[in-house]
């Protein structure tokens, strides 16, 4: 079993009660390990703390937990670095949503332009945890959660070497969505998904064993008349039959904007401003559970369920225990594993993990019908990563240009003009207006 010390940048976020459950969950594997989780707020981090240590000692766990404000000394002569936080909370994230729905553009947490004020935010906080791994724990690995992952992924692997990888469900949860839509067994639709993160298609679709698009349009012709409370299910069903490729329901923001920016700005809130009205009632729930002897968190009262981030928990364990285990994940495109991207585009593909590293499988190229725009988003992503690093305004306005979601130069410069004024307090002073 491994025995390491990780630190949680982010342990106290609203996801962190989770998290520290999973890692519970997966206690055997981390018997004899210290977490030190970091975060600005110190009553979260107790809460946080105090949940973990309760799980620990009830699973007979040798565990230790530590909590602290201090990044610094937080990270000091840790092995591995497990990333997970929003700067500027969900009131950044409200600015990201609302701002461009006034200039006819969707606001979203990693698309668009509201993605790329993320990107931005998220790279200046990694900027200053690179500096301070490479002074108190130059051996560190980043395990990183952090939105946008790819661009924050690409950040540090331009600029640094520090080792890091990135995580999310969406090459498993993706697959699904369609099967559903379809009326179809989700367990045998097997997707093989890759392209950059929340922008994969898949390669190669089976359904029992079989191509899967003829089933899929079969389908998608029986039902696409009938009314459906799954409009987005059905909009990723729409989109697989008619590029015959898998997607990313994150495509449908690209595939169906209008019809999606109609929804949204007429929508009463948006998805930050609902999470928002239920933080005061998981923060409570916590509390309840950090003074229980015996805590459950109850996933209806949960920031995101009670176990959260089980992938990098796998990705962990695999690398620390050297188990091989088969997992998708966001690294450079080195060797040129995903044909059609260059090898310094950090692209989401499946692998194995063991003690020896990330070891991508080789992929089929994606098909031509939406290999372009995809290959867009992987140059935007450049971009935004050198914009949050070390650029300029003229630099991130170069790189909100780029992104599909944006229609002109001239909404570009307004757009970010206003987020940045916006979200100055995040921001360097080099990219603000």
């Amino acid at each position: 079993m491994a025995r390491i010390k990780i630190a949680y940048l982010g342990g106290g976020s609203s996801r962190a009660p989770g998290t520290m459950a999973s890692f519970m969950h997966h206690g055997a594997e981390f018997d004899g390990s210290e977490f030190v989780l970091i975060d600005l707020d110190l009553a979260h981090l107790e809460i946080v703390k105090t949940i973990t240590e309760k799980m620990a000692r009830n699973a007979g766990l040798d565990i230790t937990v530590t909590a602290t404000t201090d990044q610094r000394e937080g990270l000091r002569d840790v092995d591995a670095v497990l990333s997970s936080f929003r700067p500027g909370g969900f009131a950044a994230r409200a600015i990201d949503e609302r701002i461009p729905l006034k200039h006819g553009v969707i606001g979203q947490e990693t698309q668009g332009p509201g993605g790329m004020m993320m990107a931005l935010r998220s790279v200046q906080v990694i900027k200053e945890l690179c500096a301070n791994l490479a002074d108190v724990a130059p051996k560190a690995r980043i395990f990183n959660y952090t939105n946008p992952v790819n661009i924050v992924s690409q950040a540090v692997a331009d600029n640094t070497g520090i080792p890091i990888v990135s995580f999310c469900e969406g090459p498993i949860v993706f697959p699904p969505v369609v099967a559903k839509a379809a009326g179809l067994d989700p367990d045998k639709l097997v997707a093989n998904m890759t392209g950059v993160n929340h922008n994969c298609w898949s390669n190669e679709a089976t359904y029992d064993g079989q191509d899967a698009f003829p089933i899929l349009r079969e389908r998608w012709e029986a039902l696409r008349d009938r009314p459906s409370e799954n409009v987005n299910g059905m909009r990723a069903l729409h989109l697989a039959v008619a590029m015959e490729s898998i997607p990313s329901d994150y495509f449908t923001y690209y595939y169906f904007k209008d019809e999606i920016l109609r929804e949204r700005q007429l929508a009463p809130m948006t998805r930050s401003e609902v999470i928002m009205s239920s933080l005061d009632d998981y923060w409570a729930h916590y509390r309840e559970q950090a003074e229980s002897d015996a805590p459950q968190l109850d996933p209806a009262r949960s920031r995101g369920g009670i176990h959260e981030l089980e992938l990098a928990i796998e990705a962990i364990s695999a690398f620390y225990n050297d188990t091989g285990a088969r997992l998708p994940f966001n690294i450079p495109n080195t060797g040129g594993a995903l044909p059609g991207f260059d090898e310094r585009t950090v692209v989401e593909l499946w692998g194995t993990v063991d003690a020896k590293g990330f070891h991508p499988e080789p992929q089929q190229p994606l098909p031509r019908s939406v290999l372009g725009l995809t290959r867009q988003l992987a140059d935007y992503q450049i971009l935004t990563a050198k914009a949050a690093w070390d650029g300029t305004i003229a630099d991130a306005v170069r790189a909100m240009a780029a992104n599909p979601l944006v229609p002109s130069l001239t909404v570009a410069e307004a757009l970010y003009g206003e987020l940045a004024t916006a979200q100055a307090t995040w921001l360097p002073e080099r990219l603000i207006p």
